[in-house]
């Protein structure tokens, strides 16, 4: 096998990560929703909850995009 096409494969496979980050992000805000459907006086603190979770779901996205871009270009 060619090195580069193992990059490619090694790149696509680390991209994969991205599909578990958008079930994730889905899931984070269907709760807020819900939660703020339920009690509408919660929003504040369940606000803060919720953007922390995207934020550290975001960062597992971005590790993933950077190890891609590692296998690729270095």
């Amino acid at each position: 096998m060619d090195i580069k096409a193992a990059a490619d494969i090694g790149a696509g496979l680390a991209v994969i990560a991205l599909a578990g980050v958008g079930v994730g992000i889905g899931n984070i805000f269907a709760a807020l929703v819900t939660s703020v459907a339920r009690n509408p006086a919660s929003r504040d603190k369940v606000f803060g909850l919720a953007i922390l979770g995207f934020a550290l779901t975001e960062a597992v996205a971005l590790y993933a995009l950077v190890i891609a871009f590692i296998i690729l270009f270095v």
